[in-house]
């Protein structure tokens, strides 16, 4: 293979030289001691719910700056070293050395949480002063630009248990919900099948079976369907045990919590309010029709009466041209480049540091993701990349990750916290340009016609395929609360679920009652829901393109000052800045609107 054609692996050395290397150690020991000065500090100064709160503004202030700049110095390492070892592990589940030192560092995260958790149950306290937490925050000092990180803590103070079981809880996740999830996914990074093409049978991980949905080749999509439900058949009930773990650990503590229901938490970390998920639910629900058009119209296009599930990823129109990582690298920069300079050097430099790691192989989990490494001031990036625009449009999408995190450069840790919410804003919008600058260039309608299969694939993903993900886990939640749910329970749901919001767009005797089974979202215990922050991420970044495209390049230094601010905001406040409201049902069909339009033209062609 020459130079043009190889796909990356990412290069870890700019942060340590190695899993069993003296810096990389001695970060780890270094961690120790942190926590140790940090848990010192908390006994000295009495921080814990119902302790001493000085009276005099400049002593509080004092303490509390004390704590943060402790907390902002140990977490940002804490997030280094255990990112840097899922580096590893994301890459390579056979890894047993990084799947040890992995579960060391989760340990003394949980270490780092009760501490956490004492701070916040101390600010519960000190927001029974509210004069004397304002005076505070008017004076110059780490407290006032830790402002919106404080005034949050006071308000979430209210959900928390007592301090010996928050500790507990921290304690017994690591052997509970936090090894549900890591069983998950090795399970899906090690699963494999046999699969026959071209009079070869072949051994290949499940992520590249998943990625032959995007063959040109019916046959083969069909395959990859049959064999993939098989594989999922061999593992269901490990991974249904997984599921009831993490969902009943979640539903447990949430109780204790006194949140009202699994949702709740959500919604408070995505930092918006019922009525605003709602309106913007409903919006896109009142979409499906035009969605189903579309699937409809793309199965007589394929010649059948009703799609199958197995092409709803299918490439139409000159989809057919494949591109090599490098000529991948090329387009993503010069297309990138049209909108914003910065962003282009950005991204050149991210290919040129060999931050991401595209090669798809067995061992390496599915799907694509952005992490950053606050210490170096870094990302990396994950990815499955086979050539398909549409893995070209993940790279891109990754890559507005990355940018986020660029845009967030010299702010604290406690001020880098994006809400769920806005962390989808950035690559969104880098997707949207992708695509936008396709459309424009477009020599014929049937090249037209691939680029606008791409994004409706994705925007019906993101608009109703989420909405049934946000269906199951809903029901998941009621029904695990009461008994655990088998395997053919999870299936049933999922299937009821996909049949409610694709409905009658897709063939019902081939829908995918698996979905529950590899998404990584539904396992992760300290997020549930993590479906409708990609739909408000792409409604609220179409909203903002189309102020870029009014606007031009003076939109520029208030889109990076949005990305700059995201950690210190609510999604509310943000909007408000470009005069939009969320609770307005307007603001969600202005993004709609031009996937209606698409949808349209679609059709026409």
């Amino acid at each position: 293979m020459n130079k043009e054609q190889m796909i990356p692996h990412w290069d870890l050395s700019s942060v340590y030289t190695g899993l069993e290397a003296d810096d990389f150690r001695g970060a780890v020991d270094e961690l120790r001691e942190r926590l140790t000065d940090l848990r010192q500090y908390l006994d000295e100064q009495q921080i814990a719910r119902g302790g001493r709160v000085p009276a005099d503004p400049a002593a509080l202030a004092g303490v509390m700056a004390g704590y943060l700049e402790r907390m902002n110095d140990l977490s940002a390492l804490y997030q280094t070293l255990l990112y840097y070892v899922y580096g590893f592990v994301s890459t390579d589940s056979y890894n047993k050395i990084a799947q040890r030192i992995h579960s060391e560092l989760q340990a003394l995260g949980a270490e780092r949480e009760t501490m956490e958790v004492r701070f916040r149950g101390w600010m519960g306290t000190v927001g029974q002063q509210p004069e004397t937490l304002a005076a505070v925050l008017e004076r110059e000092g780490t407290p006032r630009q830790h402002a919106f990180y404080l005034q949050e803590t006071v308000q979430q103070s209210r959900y928390l248990m007592s301090e010996a079981e928050e500790a507990l809880a921290a304690e017994l996740a690591l052997s509970g919900a936090l090894a549900w999830q890591r069983l998950q996914g090795t399970i899906c990074s090690q699963l494999k099948a046999p699969f026959e093409r071209d009079g070869r049978v072949e051994e290949l991980p499940i992520t590249v079976i998943q990625n032959l949905y995007n063959d040109p080749d019916g046959a083969v999509r069909e395959r990859a369907y049959q064999v993939e439900l098989q594989a999922w058949e061999r593992v269901r009930e490990p991974l249904a045990a997984c599921l009831n773990g993490v969902k009943g650990a979640v539903l447990t503590i949430d109780r204790r919590r006194g949140r009202q229901d699994a949702l709740h938490d959500a919604l408070d970390q995505a930092r918006i309010d019922r009525a605003t998920l709602e309106t913007m639910l409903e919006a896109m629900q009142d979409t499906f029709p035009d969605f189903r058009r579309y699937w409809q119209a793309k199965a007589r296009r394929l010649g059948k009466e009703r799609l199958p599930w197995w092409d709803l990823f299918a490439p139409l129109g000159h989809a057919e041209r494949r591109y090599t990582f490098d000529q991948a690298r090329q387009f993503i920069v010069e297309t990138l480049g049209g909108f914003s300079e910065r962003l282009a050097r950005f991204c050149q430099s991210a290919f040129e540091r060999r931050w991401i790691d595209a090669e798809p192989r067995n061992g390496k989990r599915g799907g694509a993701f952005c992490m950053g490494l606050p210490l170096v001031e870094e990302s990396r990036i994950l990815c499955n990349f086979d050539g398909s625009l549409d893995q070209v449009k993940t790279i891109a999408h990754e890559l507005g990750h990355a940018y986020h995190n660029e845009c967030r450069r010299g702010k604290t840790y406690l001020q880098r916290q994006v809400p769920m919410t806005l962390a989808e804003m950035a690559s969104t919008f880098n997707e949207t340009i992708i695509l936008d600058a396709l459309l424009a260039n477009a020599s014929d309608p049937q090249e037209e016609l691939a680029v606008l299969e791409t994004f409706l694939v994705d925007a019906s993903q993101i608009m109703v395929d989420i909405t049934s993900r946000y269906l199951f886990e809903s029901e998941v939640f009621a029904r695990r609360a009461q008994a655990e749910l088998s395997a053919d329970d999870l299936c049933e749901i999922m299937l009821r679920c996909q049949r409610a919001t694709y409905g009658d767009g897709l063939d019902e005797r081939y829908l995918h009652p698996y979905m529950w089974a590899w998404k990584p979202h539904y396992y992760r215990p300290s997020l549930s829901f993590y479906n409708f922050p990609y739909a408000f991420g792409m409604l609220f970044s179409l909203g903002l393109y189309g102020l870029y495209q009014q606007q031009g390049r003076d939109f520029l230094p208030a889109y990076d000052a949005l990305l700059r601010d995201s950690g210190e905001a609510t999604p509310a406040d943000l909007a408000a800045r470009f005069g939009l409201s969320l609770r307005e049902r307007t603001f969600w069909e202005n993004g709609l609107h031009l996937i209606r339009q698409r949808i349209e033209r679609y059709l026409a062609l």
